[in-house]
């Protein structure tokens, strides 16, 4: 008797057939959820970013019961004030290291032993679970020297608030700490025992250096009071639209002082808002009239 012909051994192995999702999720659902995230918080939906928005957005349909996307958007659309904060938490990346982008923070500190108004104040627009202002505050008290000489306050804000209610705690994983030098980690965290072994706490003198509060870079009116002596922006302006980023960099322009600094991510550039800030150097920015800003348009370019 015959027997079939064995397959090759070179032969592909057939692919794997999809997994039927739980919930269906037409073209129609992404645009819908793109606009309505866009125009809630400005947030810019690539089409690559379908599957994550599923993603985050089944277990919002799960927790509220919703039958499907037509029917969890329709509860938005119909004013669920609880849903509409959940929903924006839900599509907003909060990646986030204490000490990110180092090089920040060496031109912060050498930037408040200039300064000769106080309190410096320091404005970090999206602050995450904290590491940023964190950061920020720590930089200040090795700048100074100690708590009790560091004349610096750090407004944290953020639009998510399920972030700020962690940073608000100021509890880490002591593995977060892992760019940090012992001596930082011993002078700025205490260390949890019992059931809280292998997490950290920030000190209360650190703590109280940092305050925390909701606010949304698309809202007509912002609830911060300037001047700020520097604004941190960093790897925001990325979510954002180049008209969005435009109007949320003219708001910021009057809260930085004239000689103020902005900070911003590695991979953005301000070269459509040429007119309002200027490159200092290394993704710093300037008030586009200030003296001895270096407008290095190519650097800005190149980095877009």
């Amino acid at each position: 008797m015959d027997r079939p012909p064995r397959p090759s051994p070179l032969a592909p192995s057939p692919a794997p057939a999809p997994q039927a999702r739980e919930f269906e999720f037409t073209a129609r659902d992404f645009e819908e959820v793109r606009r309505l995230i866009h125009q809630h918080a400005g947030i810019s939906l690539s089409d690559a970013k379908t599957d994550m928005v599923y993603s985050r957005l089944a277990r919002r349909l799960r927790a509220v019961g919703a039958r499907s996307f037509q029917d969890y958007l329709g509860r938005l659309k119909a004013g669920d004030d609880a849903e509409w904060e959940a929903f924006v938490n839900a599509l907003t990346t909060n990646l986030t290291a204490f000490f990110r982008e180092a090089h920040h923070f060496t031109i912060l500190k050498d930037f408040l032993k200039t300064r000769r108004e106080r309190p410096i104040t320091i404005w970090s627009s999206a602050s995450s679970t904290g590491e940023e202002p964190y950061s920020i505050a720590m930089a200040a008290v090795e700048a100074f020297g100690d708590f009790g000489n560091t004349p610096v306050k750090v407004l944290a804000s953020d639009l998510d608030t399920n972030v700020l209610r962690r940073a608000q705690e100021g509890v880490y994983p002591v593995d977060r700490l892992g760019k940090l030098a012992e001596a930082q980690q011993r002078r700025f965290f205490l260390k949890g025992t019992g059931n809280r072994e292998g997490q950290v706490r920030v000190r209360p003198e650190l703590g109280a250096m940092v305050s925390y509060f909701r606010l949304n870079l698309l809202d007509a009116v912002w609830s911060i009071k300037g001047p700020v002596d520097a604004i941190f922006c960093r790897n925001v302006m990325i979510y954002f639209d180049k008209p969005t980023q435009y109007k949320i960099l003219q708001k910021m322009k009057p809260l930085l002082k004239p000689d103020g600094l902005l900070f911003l991510g590695h991979s953005e550039a301000l070269y459509h808002a040429s007119d309002l800030f200027r490159l200092r150097g290394q993704t710093v920015y300037v008030h586009a009239e200030s003296q001895g800003a270096r407008g290095d348009g190519r650097e800005a370019r190149g980095r877009g």
